[in-house]
């Protein structure tokens, strides 16, 4: 099962000269995906535990929007493995006016991760 979520940057998000956004910002998103998983699969919201790695590939901007995806691709008797991709999927152009955007042809991979969630035993509600 995949999840993903869409979400267009904000000035809000923007944290560095030239609007450029924290990465930090992506592994939040990373973090409401595993929660959406670990509903989806064990009725319960689960805790973060932690990354084994991440890589941030591409800058994120004010304006842009991103899809992050994940999945769970190992089950424990608690511990859930999942993997994590954020992708640009549409770009601001002020170039050519204020509010003008273009729609990627091809998505821009801007971060990779690997993480681990738990979801206590007592707490699992499998369907």
């Amino acid at each position: 099962m995949k999840v993903m979520i869409r979400i267009r940057m904000s000035m809000h998000d923007a944290h560095y000269g030239g609007n450029l956004v924290d990465g930090a910002k992506m592994l939040q998103l990373f973090g409401d995906v595993a929660t959406e998983l670990l509903i989806r699969h064990d009725g319960d919201e689960g805790l973060f535990a932690g990354y084994e790695k991440v890589e941030f590939t591409a800058p994120v901007f004010a304006g842009d929007y991103i899809e992050a995806v994940g999945e769970i691709v190992k089950v424990g008797n608690s511990s859930r493995r999942m993997e994590f991709e954020a992708r640009k999927v549409i770009v601001p152009r002020p170039d050519i006016n204020d509010s003008a955007c273009d729609v990627l042809e091809e998505p821009v991979v801007v971060c990779r991760a690997v993480g681990t969630c738990v979801v206590p035993k007592g707490k699992q509600r499998n369907k």
